[in-house]
């Protein structure tokens, strides 16, 4: 049973990680068109980096850092480098305000699959809350244009496929929760190692051309990929995983939003109806810890 304290604790690292990812979108746009794998493989090695300097400073051997069972490499790996693979092929073959409104099922998904695979008990604020937060960020995506297409089918799909990749590695993380956050670490350097194997077969290198880019690529390695994925697996096994899938819709709202301030989009009525159905989504799917 979590204490109390540790499961707010855990649901702060989990509201960390979502403002984390609120600056994705800022910070790619200012890193320039690198791509996409040679992106994934250079911010993920940064993110090992910060695990493996964590682990150490704390007198953890090289050996343990690595030595996890074949099923948390599986889960781990699978759901960092399948997650951003999936999700780049979704890109190539679909419109990206259609392919990342279907990504965002997965935050929606974290909260159907928390009770068959997590023993969570859903109950209406939980549900209703999630899809008040799916409604907001679908509002953003139709507000931009998006107009699905039967040509754009296999995109869809593979949208559909991060979507469950995504929620099924966050719920069932769960389960691994005697896992240390430190294997994290190893699970970025094995994504970072695919993403550039990746890259070196499909892609072109583009390195960064100014300062400003590089400094972009290593604050996407320092926080949106990187320090908020060892949020969100303490939150995960930690927290109340039905009000983060909820919490977690605010992503897309303070990434638009961040955009807007940062001179890059134009603030439209849209966006505030859209964080005001997300804040009342995740009011509604938290409502037990602000009882407590």
């Amino acid at each position: 049973m979590i204490a109390g304290t540790d499961r707010r604790r855990a649901m702060a690292a989990g509201l960390g990680a979502v403002a984390l990812w609120g600056a994705l979108a800022t910070l790619s746009v200012l890193a320039g068109p690198i791509p996409p794998f040679q992106m994934v493989a250079m911010t993920f090695a940064i993110a090992a980096a910060i695990g493996i300097a964590r682990a150490r400073f704390r007198n953890m051997a090289w050996r343990d850092l690595f030595r996890w069972p074949r099923q948390v490499w599986l889960l781990g790996v699978g759901g960092l480098f399948g997650y951003h693979a999936l999700y780049f092929a979704a890109l190539q073959l679909a419109p990206p305000a259609e392919a990342n409104l279907v990504n965002y099922l997965w935050p929606l998904l974290i909260v159907l699959l928390a009770a068959p695979l997590a023993g969570e008990t859903l109950g209406w604020p939980h549900l209703l809350g999630a899809f008040l937060g799916f409604a907001g960020v679908a509002l953003l995506a139709f507000e931009r244009g998006a107009s699905f297409a039967g040509a754009h089918l296999a995109g869809y799909l593979l949208a559909l496929g991060c979507a469950f990749t995504w929620s099924l590695y966050s719920v069932l993380s769960r389960r691994f929760g005697e896992t240390p956050t430190d294997a994290i670490a190893a699970f970025c350097a094995a994504a970072s190692l695919l993403s550039l194997i990746c890259h070196l077969l499909f892609e072109t290198t583009v390195w960064p051309t100014t300062a400003q880019a590089w400094l972009a690529v290593a604050a996407l390695g320092l926080g949106p990929a990187g320090t908020a994925f060892y949020l969100w697996d303490h939150a995960v096994k930690r927290g109340d995983i039905r009000a983060l899938g909820a919490l977690s819709y605010a992503a897309p709202i303070l990434s638009t939003a961040l955009l807007i301030v940062s001179g890059l989009a134009q603030p439209t009525g849209a966006l505030l109806l859209a964080a005001l159905l997300v804040t009342a989504g995740a009011v509604l799917a938290s409502r037990e810890m602000w009882k407590r």
